[in-house]
């Protein structure tokens, strides 16, 4: 009996990964955090603890993909090693690029290896099959055996702890931090548990000092510790799983079966998911790092308070779009110039998505959006250094779609992310006057097309453009005939709400790839896309909206009390932390025990992994 329960705990189940929301995770961590109160304060020790049990974490979750994570740990250790003692600047350049070479090597395998055939095999016409090499050596040089070589899996957080050991290089040869003097020291630094499969992104500057930290933990932190934990449970048990489940998935299953009003619901139900799903996990690994005495990046600031895209990206999944930033924007130039890099990234992912989408459209619009360009920079020469830099910002929207997923939806997600910040930028310095001259136009003729075309995407164009156009109208009105200080909070909301509209149509792309085979992603998720769009495009029955809210009616509810939290004050949700963590133990467990009961209420029959996993 010992022996199979020794045999089921060093077991991997593919079905049975650790998630935070498992009884076993949590009999896991009670383990981990009675060995960790041992050694907490002899530091090598307390490190090399935290690293086996990250390995054991990860292997519970992924499986044999941990000898992956094993082998970039050791070579990143030794390559941080090569570029510090670098006796000359070539050299050390030369070491960055081997190191940032392999790391890539591993990532785009196992996570663009089916992109990169349906290019090839869409430009030349081949018919290229995958086959998995390390498959095929995992079976002893054999076709045949227990491993499949036709099937690339993804590893789980391949694309973190990747972008970590990035960031611990590119640290190393900028001289931000020293190299880590112990391998499992820096073991730890990149498989940390909390945050190892799903972020957030831990920049080594930010982490490493913390290696060397005695524990330290105040009841304060304590009882801001278990809050986090509970609100993150709280987000993913009770928002984002029981949205998914009972409203959200079925419609982005099959969006035929369903109306507009269903299809536009779920869409904004996705963008409360989504973010209940991600930050929920956030929640949990900030809080668990924090009852081990360490701090990992606040990774979501209220992201559907954003007034235009922009501040949205500043605000959602904090530590990639630094990440990004640090390591692709201000490389390509920045805000300064644009540079050879700059166009060679944009044209050949412009030039990868015509040939993914094999569409004459989505040739025409590229065709047409940089020879708009082209011409104002040549026409306007006082623009051009603000056109040429804006690209170094579309392509890491770009980079930073791909990132997300290996097939030409997440290329079209990012994009579209990146349009809307370039619009805002030109959009903002227009006087009022003109704006409104412009939606007007675009009203007239997005009407004019969807009456003539009947077209789904036309429909949605014209009322989107002519709720926007109402809005200038009225805003242009009231700077004539009034005073812009005592509406100046719903200039802000009128902002949000836009933003909230762009951001949860842009995630129509990005949902509709999500959860999908390689194989089969592209069509799919363009299948997926299109009906959605032609559902709420179409025509409604307005009759039947009051029935349909009626049955939905706890999920709608939820939808509505999560906006509304998401919405609160900061100042707010910061007092309530603070009462929180004030609350004497022996209250704090009662109450804690009474919300987990609660939460389990929410339960579903399989408990859904988190979104980002598959990242």
């Amino acid at each position: 009996m010992i022996f199979e329960f020794l045999k089921n705990l060093f077991a991997f189940d593919a079905n049975s990964p650790l998630l935070f929301t498992q009884f076993y995770f949590w009999a896991f961590f009670a383990f981990v955090f009675a060995g960790f109160a041992l050694v907490k304060n002899k530091i090598l020790l307390r490190n090399t603890f935290l690293f086996f049990v990250s390995l054991f974490f990860y292997f519970k979750t992924s499986g044999l993909f941990v000898l992956i994570l094993i082998f970039t740990t050791f070579f990143n250790f030794y390559q941080g090693k090569f570029i510090d003692r670098a006796e000359t600047e070539k050299k050390r350049r030369q070491s960055l690029l081997i190191g940032l070479l392999v790391n890539l090597f591993f990532l785009c395998y196992f996570k663009y290896a089916y992109f990169f055939t349906d290019v090839i095999n869409n430009m030349l016409g081949a018919h290229l099959k995958i086959f998995d090499v390390f498959a095929w050596v995992g079976n002893g040089f054999r076709q045949t055996g227990k491993f499949d070589v036709s099937n690339i899996l993804l590893p789980v957080g391949i694309s973190f702890y990747t972008f970590q050991n990035i960031s611990y290089l590119m640290d190393i040869f900028r001289k931000r931090v020293k190299p880590v003097e112990n391998v499992l020291n820096f073991g730890f630094y990149v498989s940390f548990f909390p945050q190892l499969v799903a972020g957030p992104i831990v920049r080594a500057s930010e982490f490493i000092p913390q290696l060397y930290k005695k524990y330290f933990l105040s009841e304060r932190q304590f009882g801001i510790a278990v809050f986090w934990i509970l609100n993150g449970l709280a987000k993913k048990i009770i928002l984002s799983d029981y949205i998914a489940v009972n409203f959200v998935d079925r419609v982005f299953d099959n969006p035929t079966m369903f109306s507009g009003f269903e299809n536009l619901v779920a869409l904004f139900g996705y963008s409360l998911q989504v973010y209940a799903d991600f930050s929920g996990y956030t929640d949990i690994a900030i809080g668990l790092a924090m009852l081990m005495g360490f701090y990992l990046p606040k990774n979501f600031n209220s992201p559907y308070k954003a007034t235009n895209p922009g501040d949205f990206w500043k605000r959602w999944h904090i530590s990639l779009s630094r990440w990004l930033q640090d390591y692709v924007y201000i490389p390509l130039g920045g805000n300064r110039n644009a540079t050879f890099g700059t166009y060679a990234l944009i044209i050949s992912i412009a030039l990868i998505a015509l040939i993914l989408s094999g569409s004459f459209w989505v040739g025409l619009i590229m065709f047409v959006i940089i020879s708009t360009l082209a011409y104002t920079a040549r026409v306007y020469p006082e623009k051009k250094k603000k056109i040429t830099t804006n690209l170094n910002m579309m392509d890491t929207m770009l980079v930073g779609g791909i990132w997300h997923g290996a097939s030409w939806n997440f290329m079209i997600w990012g994009g579209l992310n990146g349009l809307g910040i370039l619009t805002y930028k030109f959009w903002k310095d227009w006087d009022v006057r003109i704006r409104t001259v412009i939606l007007l136009v675009l009203t007239v003729i997005c009407f004019l097309v969807s009456q003539w075309t009947d077209s789904a995407i036309m429909n949605i164009a014209f009322v989107w453009v002519g709720i926007i156009f109402a809005g200038t109208l009225i805003r242009f009105l009231y700077t004539i005939y009034g005073d812009n200080k005592p509406y100046k909070q719903l200039e802000v909301a009128w902002a949000i709400f836009q933003t909230f509209v762009f951001i949860s149509f842009t995630r129509l792309f990005f949902r509709s790839g999500s959860n999908l085979d390689p194989v089969e992603a592209n069509q799919t998720a363009w299948n997926t896309a299109k009906s959605m769009v032609n559902q709420i495009g179409g025509r409604w029955d307005f009759s039947q909206i009051g029935d349909m809210i009626y049955e939905y009616r706890s999920v709608f509810f939820l939808i509505v009390i999560g906006m509304i939290i998401h919405w609160l004050p900061e100042n707010f949700k910061r007092t309530y932390r603070i009462l929180f963590s004030r609350i004497p133990l022996f209250f704090m467990a009662i109450l804690v025990a009474t919300l987990i009961f609660v939460m389990y209420q929410f339960v579903t029959a399989d408990l859904q992994k988190f979104i980002y996993f598959q990242f």
